[in-house]
């Protein structure tokens, strides 16, 4: 898991958007400005380090939020 001083502007967006529901990198690259394969990277580390799932293909999802130490399973 990733602790709240290994996040960075681009993970707490991410994080914030997760914590209003499922989303697509193209959605979040969309609404946040940076580009596709950073928001790709990005949701792939936050995957690699348990604070996120791929539900589907290109459709992810949060499992836990390293900011406020909660675990939503």
């Amino acid at each position: 898991m990733l602790e709240e001083d290994d996040l960075g502007p681009a993970d707490e967006k991410l994080l914030d958007m997760l914590n209003e529901g499922r989303v697509t990198a193209p959605f979040v690259a969309d609404e946040t400005g940076y580009s596709l394969q950073y928001v790709r990277d990005r949701l792939g580390r936050l995957v690699e380090h348990g604070n996120a799932r791929k539900v589907y293909e290109g459709l992810y999802e949060l499992e836990s939020d390293p900011r406020e130490g909660s675990n939503l399973e």
